[in-house]
Parts: C-alpha cells; sequence; structure tokens
C-alpha cells in the first residue's frame, strides 16, 4: 500500500521552524539595541572631545556681577563678598546628612552620573512633576562652575560633557571633597556664598554649632536661593526646610523625636539681621530686586555667580532723589510716623523703561532685598480706575467723545438693586465724561462701565497690563500697584502703545558675547482713546480732585484715587476710624508717567486726614525736579479727533448726545454738555440726598463671582467700594475738589 502524506508536520520540523523565529527576532532586538547604542555612544564620544578640561579652580571660584546704570556708570558688584571655606574634614555630620536627603540620595554610591536617578526622574516627569530632576551632586557642582543655565543652552551636547565631567571628578576626587566644593561654593541668597559664611551670616553662629532645623534650612537654599530666603520667604522657607527634614527622617538619619521638634522651630528662630553695605545699596535695593529677577527670567543667569555686566534703566540722579523724597532726607514733605509707608514708579512712555522705583520707606530697617512694594504690593487704587475700568473701554469700542453725557441720579447696582453714592452722598444731573471723571463722581462710571460691558472692560485693561477680574464695582476701584499703574497709564501718554515694565536693557556675558533688549510694546487702544483721555485727564489736575498735584507752566495730565474702608471694617479700624486705607496719585507727561501709592503696611491704620494729600505732594515734587531742565511740551490731536468747545470727539460721532433726554427721579436737567466750573459747583444745590437710614452702606453687595485676590499684606476691599463719611466729603475712588493748587516747591 502506497504511503501518502497526513498533513501534520514532524516534530522536529516544527522545533526548527520555531528556533528559527527566535534567532531571527533575537538578532533584529539586538541590532535594534546594537545600532541606537553604537549611534549614541559615537555622539556622545564626538560631543564630549570638545568638553573643557578640569579646572579645579573653577570648582572654587564665584564670578561677581556688575550692574551699571542707563549713562553706564557702575552702581554695584552683586557677589563679591567674602567666603569662607571649609574643608572635607570640617562638614558637620548633620550638614553632611542633610544635603545628600534633598539633594541627591544616592551621592555615596553613584560614579558622578546616576542611572537609576536619571529613570527616576524621568518617570516622574512623564506623571507630570517637572521639578523632578536626574543631575547627581557632582553634576550638580559641575553645571555650576563650568556652564550656562539659559534655557537655549540646555543641548544634548552640553548635558553629555556635563556628564563626562562629572565621571572624571569623581575618578580624581573623593566624595567628601566634591560634597565640600558644593558647600563652599553655592549661593545662599542675600549675596552670600558657601554654607559656612551662611551660618555666620543669617545666625552668628560657626559651622559646628547649628541647630538642626538650622542645617535643614541651609541645604534646601541653595535650590532657589530668592525663593527660599528666609528673612524675605518665611513661609517658602519653612516648607523647603521641612521637606528636607521629612527627607532626613525618611532616610533614617534622625529620629521621629528629633523630626517632629525641628519642624516645630520657628523659620525665623535664630536669625540676626544682616548688615548693610552702604547707602548706594539702600537708594537702589529695590531697582535691584527687579533687575535680579528680570536678568534670570531674560536670560537663566545668576547675578551673583556668573560675572555679567548687567546695564540697566536706572537715572540714578532720578533714584536718589526719589529715594530722598520718600524717606525725608532734605525734603519739606511731612510725613506722621515712621511707620507711613509710600511706593513710587517712574516709566519713560515711549519705551516702558523703569527709570526710578522705591518699594517702600525706611528700607534700612528691613535689609537689602527686602519685598519691593512698588512691585508686589496689590492695594486698592481708588478712582485713578475710572478712566482705565469704565471710560476708556466706552470711547474704544463706542466711539464716545468727552462730551458723553451722563445722568449722574440715584442708581442701583443691577447685580443687587443697592444704592450708589458718590462722595458727597448728592447727585448733580446731567454731566459730560470730562465733567464726571474732573469731579470724580461714581455714578456715572459706573454706568459707562454698564453700558460698555464687564467683558469688554476686562479685555481692555488685560492689554494694560492688568489681570483682574472686573465686576461692576470696579468701576470704582481695583487692586495694583505703583509698577502696573504707571505703566498702564504711559499707554495714555504715548498715544495707546502699553510697554511691559523693563529694567534690564543689556547684558554682557562673561566671554564677551552680549544681549539687549529691546522695548516690548504692543498697540493697547487707539491713539484718538489715547488723547481722550489724556484730554480730560488735563483739567483733573487743571481744575479738580488733583490740584495739588500742579507744577506751575508744566503740561500734565493724572489721576487720583482714594479707598475707604468698608461698613464691616470700621469697627476694627485703629484711632478715631476716620482716614482712608490708600490714597493714590498717577500723573504723566509726554515723556513720564509717574505713580505713588500712599498708606500703612497694616491695612486698619488708616491715614490721616491731613495727610492725604502726601501722594499728591510727592508727584509735584518729583516732576518738578525731573522738569527743572527739561523742556515742556505738549500732545499733538490726532487728525479723526475733533474739538468742539471744550469737549474733543471722534470724527463721525458728533452728534449723539442731542438725541437724548434725561431725566432723574426728582427733576429734569438740561442736556448742555459746557462743563461745571468750580465756582459754580459751590453753589450749586444737591439734588438728592442720602437715604435716611443711617445704617445704609454706600458700599454695593459682594458679587456672587468671586473678588480678586487679596493682598497678602492687608486684607483690602477691592471690590467693595467702603461707607463714606459725608461730612468728611471723601468717596471711594472720588475725591471731593479741594482748594486752589498749592505752589511747587
Amino acid at each position: 500500500m502506497e504511503n501518502r502524506p497526513t498533513g501534520r508536520i514532524r516534530p522536529e520540523k516544527r522545533k526548527k521552524s520555531k528556533g528559527k523565529i527566535l534567532l531571527i527576532t533575537c538578532i533584529i532586538l539586538l541590532t535594534l539595541i546594537c545600532i541606537p547604542l553604537v549611534i549614541g555612544s559615537a555622539a556622545f564620544f564626538y560631543y564630549v572631545k570638545d568638553a573643557p578640561a578640569l579646572d579645579y579652580k573653577k570648582l572654587e571660584d564665584t564670578r561677581s556681577s556688575t550692574v551699571y546704570d542707563i549713562k553706564g556708570n557702575p552702581i554695584v558688584t552683586l557677589g563679591e563678598k567674602n567666603r569662607e571655606i571649609i574643608k572635607p574634614n570640617e562638614i558637620p555630620p548633620m550638614m553632611k546628612d542633610a544635603v545628600i536627603s534633598i539633594e541627591d540620595k544616592r551621592f555615596e554610591k553613584h560614579i558622578g552620573v546616576d542611572p537609576i536617578r536619571i529613570m527616576g526622574a524621568a518617570v516622574s516627569n512623564i506623571k507630570g512633576n517637572n521639578r523632578q530632576g536626574g543631575s547627581t551632586l557632582t553634576q550638580q557642582l559641575i553645571k555650576l562652575s563650568y556652564f550656562s543655565h539659559k534655557k537655549e543652552d540646555q543641548t544634548i551636547k552640553r548635558k553629555a560633557q556635563e556628564a563626562w565631567l562629572s565621571v572624571e571628578l569623581e575618578k580624581k576626587k573623593s566624595k567628601d571633597e566634591i560634597l565640600t566644593y558644593y558647600i563652599n561654593r553655592v549661593y545662599m541668597a542675600n549675596g552670600v556664598y558657601g554654607m559656612k559664611t551662611a551660618a555666620k551670616t543669617y545666625y552668628g553662629k560657626e559651622f559646628g554649632d547649628l541647630s538642626l532645623a538650622q542645617y535643614a534650612l541651609l541645604a534646601g537654599i541653595p535650590q532657589a536661593p530668592n525663593d527660599y530666603d528666609p528673612y524675605t520667604q518665611k513661609d517658602n522657607a519653612k516648607k523647603r526646610r521641612d521637606t528636607v527634614l521629612n527627607e532626613m527622617y525618611k532616610d533614617k538619619k534622625i529620629s521621629e523625636a528629633d523630626y517632629k521638634a525641628a519642624v516645630a522651630e520657628p523659620i525665623d528662630q535664630g536669625l540676626v539681621p544682616i548688615k548693610e553695605d552702604s547707602t548706594l545699596d539702600i537708594v537702589t535695593d529695590n531697582y535691584i530686586t527687579e533687575v535680579i529677577k528680570e536678568v534670570e527670567k531674560k536670560s537663566k543667569k545668576n547675578v551673583h555667580t556668573d560675572g555679567l555686566k548687567v546695564y540697566t534703566n536706572m537715572d540714578m540722579e532720578a533714584q536718589t532723589y526719589l529715594y530722598n523724597l520718600i524717606n525725608n532726607e532734605n525734603t519739606e514733605i511731612n510725613f506722621p510716623d515712621n511707620e507711613f509707608q509710600a511706593t513710587a514708579t517712574l516709566v519713560d512712555v515711549k519705551t516702558g523703561n523703569v527709570t526710578a522705583q522705591i518699594g517702600s520707606r525706611n528700607q534700612k530697617d528691613q535689609g537689602l532685598r527686602a519685598r519691593n512694594g512698588a512691585v508686589e504690593n496689590k492695594r486698592d487704587i481708588g478712582s485713578t480706575t475710572k478712566p482705565l475700568v469704565a471710560y476708556a473701554p466706552s470711547i474704544e469700542d463706542l466711539n464716545h467723545g468727552s462730551g458723553e453725557i451722563y445722568v449722574d441720579e440715584p442708581y442701583k447696582y443691577q447685580s443687587s438693586g443697592t444704592p450708589v453714592y458718590n462722595y458727597d452722598r448728592s447727585y448733580r444731573g446731567s454731566l459730560t465724561m470730562r465733567e464726571s471723571l474732573v469731579d470724580s463722581r461714581n455714578v456715572p462710571a459706573l454706568k459707562a462701565l454698564d453700558e460698555v460691558g464687564t467683558d469688554k472692560s476686562k479685555e481692555f485693561i488685560k492689554k494694560l497690563g492688568f489681570d483682574n477680574e472686573v465686576y461692576e464695582s470696579t468701576a470704582i476701584t481695583m487692586q495694583g500697584s505703583s509698577q502696573q499703574l504707571a505703566s498702564a497709564y504711559a499707554a495714555f501718554a504715548n498715544g495707546g502703545v502699553y510697554y511691559e515694565p523693563s529694567y534690564v536693557n543689556k547684558i554682557v556675558y562673561e566671554d564677551g558675547t552680549e544681549e539687549k533688549f529691546e522695548p516690548n510694546g504692543n498697540r493697547a487702544m487707539k491713539e484718538s482713546t489715547a488723547y481722550i483721555i489724556t484730554d480730560m485727564l488735563k483739567d483733573v489736575i487743571n481744575r479738580g480732585t488733583g490740584v495739588d498735584a500742579q507744577v506751575p507752566q508744566l503740561i500734565q495730565a493724572g489721576k487720583t484715587g482714594k479707598s475707604n474702608y468698608s461698613d464691616e471694617d470700621l469697627p476694627k479700624v485703629k484711632g478715631l476710624g476716620v482716614g482712608s486705607p490708600d490714597v493714590t496719585f498717577v500723573g504723566y507727561t509726554p515723556k513720564y508717567s509717574f505713580a505713588v501709592w500712599t498708606g500703612y503696611n497694616d491695612y486698619l491704620e488708616p491715614i490721616p486726614i491731613e495727610c492725604e494729600q502726601l501722594a499728591m505732594d510727592i508727584y509735584r515734587n518729583y516732576m518738578t525736579f525731573l522738569y527743572q531742565n527739561l523742556e515742556v511740551t505738549d500732545w499733538k490731536q490726532p487728525a479723526d479727533v475733533t474739538r468742539i468747545g471744550n469737549e474733543v470727539y471722534l470724527n463721525g460721532f458728533l452728534g449723539s448726545q442731542s438725541k437724548k433726554t434725561y431725566k432723574t427721579s426728582s427733576s429734569s436737567y438740561p442736556e448742555s454738555s459746557a462743563p461745571v466750573q468750580e465756582s459754580e459747583k459751590k453753589e450749586q444745590p444737591k439734588e438728592s440726598v442720602a437715604p435716611p437710614s443711617t445704617k445704609e452702606s454706600v458700599a454695593p453687595p459682594k458679587d456672587t463671582t468671586p473678588p480678586p485676590t487679596q493682598s497678602t499684606e492687608a486684607p483690602t476691599q477691592s471690590t467693595v467700594p467702603p461707607k463714606k463719611d459725608e461730612e468728611n466729603g471723601n468717596e471711594n475712588g472720588g475725591e471731593k475738589p479741594v482748594d486752589p493748587p498749592k505752589k511747587a516747591n
């Protein structure tokens, strides 16, 4: 019988087939692994052939930077502080444990680079923790000593060279020697280098005499020195210190009892005041604080360690005069006491350059690199918001002119039905936009905002550097800093372009290359809008609430701002409970914009009524100084703007006023758009008076949407215009017109 195939594969053939597939698979896998490995190795050795040679002096040295004013004159050298170094056998064991626990847990085991750490960092970053790094402590030391921190320099080539040098260093130096280089070299904030120097500067102690909590604090600072400064950033410093302590506890370097005791220790326990270097440091301190931040932001460089030449926009003469003015040095301005505060910012309106800035009075009592209130304090700026939030958006989007009529009459917040009042608790009937602004009336400003809408208003102020939410009450006040205010009003001064405030114009790097920073400006409004606002704000100084800011023969525009306490806060106010927490003035010319805030750091400490003009006194004296040798110029009227009598309009939008009829609940008012003069105001009868209930608040209700972020220094009422005293004649964002102007000193 003939044998026929059954269709089955013999076992030996099946085995051979499977073996062949497995072999092919292994070859493919090895190829896929080997080819990238070979290519990667070739690239690595190509990159590292140009790596700098190990130079131990670079591991020891820090390079100071020089900061220059706008004329190229040196102001201050940063990083040139005495540094006390230690030897490897002098490292306190607790300091060593703290540094290794927070910076490099596998420091004693790796060869300079740590694949396990790199893998862990990659996984952590995939999970969204971008702060997790893969660099060893050795790599950090190499990076500090040899390479740029600029983002564009974070290349594969530089990473390869960094890894190569780290491995080379580990071959030639012991772990304790490498750790010693690190401890001696790192920047510790406040111009201090090295942890031994920091121990003496911060605690007045020898390096071996610190507490566990103090060692942990020092170990945590180098990652972000300015953020973890125990003098100015107490909360951040404590969180960082406690993180170090927690890592030490997890690594079993300290006991649970030691951990709990150290965490409970106040962050400022044992800190001693930092000695000042010179008067010049104090005069320029707030400005230099912003320079340091801007250099780091723009170049990723550290001015304390990277040997830079930093050219700033500071006018040293203007800076010194402003410091003396605000600190009552050789001036006639009388501040009520040493606790009274003021911040001020001067901006070049054509570039956005911050020319001078003071963040507080009595800076010498707070130490160097203290909090810069001119940038960081967000206090109520009162009626200075009216042009920004209400009137300019209505001019920009609704084509209104300065003769636009608003009826100043009994009015209610649309969101709640709560009545709105002016500073004098009365109403003046039909008023032009100009007159409403000159007399800082609340009701017309609210009507203007209601008409243009909060969404449009928010879009408008965002283009001027404010990220505030906009509610109905934002027409009367919101929170801001003197820097924000000066920069925003500069756009009115220059024809509608907002420039980001800038402190640095050029950096020269250690290798001789330089980087220039041009003004960063964007159009925020039409030229016609800026001109119409400016034309009205001239009258605020000429005959309105800002007459105390007048400088003879100087053509300028400006706005007053005043806040006060809500009914809720009034019982808590110190003294007699009379006065305002914030008084602001911002004014400008075709060359400069200058904003001043005055008040107390303690929000519940009111400004005495007799001192409410101090913001304008500072402004007036400073502008007098600035213009002593400058030519006075005026703004040129744009071609698309027409003047009719005292009012200015956008061409093609001139007749809207005649079509309106205005009535209040008590009487009718003429349609005349002619402004009411000061003498007329005094004789004008009040059309409506305050409501009979003395308990009824002037403040609007709180909106259902969240209010703007409150100041970290004091609780401010940015969305609630508080109740005013009728007899006092003040209002939240609308001040009573004052007597004829004082002469400038």
